[in-house]
């Protein structure tokens, strides 16, 4: 690549890493990031306004008052070598009273510029430049003296001028009130800021509160939209959608009560024909097809209708655990038990109890030995199911959880499956806002790993 071509290429290669950068430096919530937008151009103005005034008004309002103050030191320094001590007297009580300089003169002394100090600050630099323009003879600024003076020896032919000068006439108040005036907006601003996004946050917070609820499978009829117009408008919205989902989940168990009324009755006239017609291998037959179609069809209806008539509360998820353990053990399975103390979390408990019984059945139907325990993990609860079955091809963790997908003849009809267990149990561990995930177990079988937030 040639070097023009690199130079090019530069910005492009530096930009990734430039955003990833920005990206750790901003602030991560709305709240914060809302506040940044509001309060840092007010700052920017504010820094700007502040380098312009002590540029503009500050450095030139000194430099005023030190010429002047140079001018009347350098009258001062006129009148002392014209003026006999008597005089001078008087002069040094005028300038006193009249220009608050304090003057005195020591006959015969030696102005000592060794060890005196240099300028010090802004203020020293313009008041030793201004007194260079003013007078001819060697002087010394000492901008230091008891906090509210400025001392000023000047060399004199008969001996050394000393004037205090009050830095208040060398310095203008209005810098101070300015700075006072900068500070105090601004976090007055930065006050009003908080309060009106925390205002406009808290909305939007309800609204993401009462999605996640509603995703969890949780009742959330107190929420009415609040906030902005946009903010109405999305949880408008948002109620919009919930009332949808819910009409249709109530017309779905309404629709399908009526199908397996329908169904259930043909069937139940099946079996009492079957029953008047006596014995036989091809009655016998028979009426294990009809049974089977039953169990499909109850099968079907539970898949279908879900549990989303049920309404959520807190419970004891380790309380719904047990009962589900002791009905797979006195169908003969073994199972060992592990739990974490109590595991209070809202849910639906028969939704759970039926999702928590079919993993376990499907583990009783294919291993010898079944490994439960349940804990808090972060913001949910993990129960894991693990079993010394054999297992599920890693290319198959997922479809097994199609409606009606049966792997092989371990896992049809005939040994009680429809293939719609974990179908309905990932159904419903997902309407309370988890997930049911496959794997390998550690014991050689199969692993499922139920998740439910708290």
């Amino acid at each position: 690549m040639a070097p023009v071509d690199q130079a090019l290429d530069l910005p492009r290669r530096l930009w990734p890493a430039g955003t990833r950068l920005l990206k750790r430096i901003l602030p991560r919530t709305l709240f914060g990031r809302s506040l940044m937008i509001i309060v840092t151009p007010v700052l920017l103005m504010q820094a700007i306004a502040a380098a312009y005034f002590y540029d503009t008004h500050w450095e030139k309002v000194t430099q005023r008052l030190a010429v002047g103050v140079a001018g009347e030191i350098s009258l001062l320094v006129d009148e002392t070598e014209e003026a006999d001590p008597a005089r001078r007297q008087i002069v040094f009580a005028r300038a006193a009273r009249a220009l608050s300089l304090l003057a005195t003169f020591r006959g015969g002394a030696v102005l000592e510029t060794a060890g005196d100090p240099e300028p010090v600050g802004r203020l020293g630099e313009h008041i030793d430049a201004a007194l260079r323009d003013k007078i001819r003879q060697n002087f010394t600024v000492n901008p230091e003296i008891a906090g509210e003076w400025v001392e000023i020896r000047i060399q004199m032919d008969a001996g050394v001028l000393r004037v205090l000068v009050p830095r208040q006439r060398l310095f203008s108040s209005t810098s101070t009130v300015f700075i006072l005036w900068m500070v105090g907006s601004g976090l007055v601003l930065f006050a009003v800021a908080i309060v009106f996004m925390r205002n406009q946050i808290r909305p939007i917070r309800r609204l993401a509160i009462a999605a996640e609820s509603f995703g969890k499978g949780r009742d959330v009829a107190a929420f009415r939209p609040t906030g902005a117009v946009e903010v109405r408008q999305a949880a408008r919205a948002f109620l919009i959608m919930r009332e949808r989902i819910q009409r249709q989940i109530t017309q779905r168990t309404e629709m399908l009560a009526g199908v397996s009324h329908d169904l259930r009755t043909p069937l139940t006239r099946m079996k009492l024909q079957l029953a008047m017609l006596g014995d036989g291998p091809e009655i016998e037959e028979l009426r294990d097809d009809v049974l089977e179609m039953e169990r499909m069809i109850e099968g079907y209806l539970a898949f279908a209708r879900g549990e989303g008539a049920e309404s959520p509360r807190q419970v004891d998820l380790t309380e719904l655990l047990q009962d589900a353990i002791a009905s797979v053990r006195r169908e003969g399975a073994t199972v060992d038990l592990s739990l974490d103390g109590p595991l209070p979390v809202v849910l639906r408990p028969q939704a759970i109890r039926r999702c928590l019984a079919n993993l376990l059945s499907n583990a009783r139907r294919h291993a010898s030995r079944i490994w439960v325990s349940a804990a808090r993990r972060g913001e949910a609860i993990e129960v894991i199911i693990d079993d010394d079955g054999p297992g599920i091809p890693d290319e198959k963790l997922e479809d097994v959880f199609r409606p009606f997908y049966r792997i092989d003849i371990s896992r049809n009809v005939e040994t009680g499956g429809t293939g719609l267990g974990l179908t309905i149990a990932r159904d419903i561990a997902r309407n309370h806002g988890g997930d049911i995930v496959l794997g390998r177990s550690p014991q050689g079988g199969l692993q499922c790993r139920v998740r439910l937030p708290v």
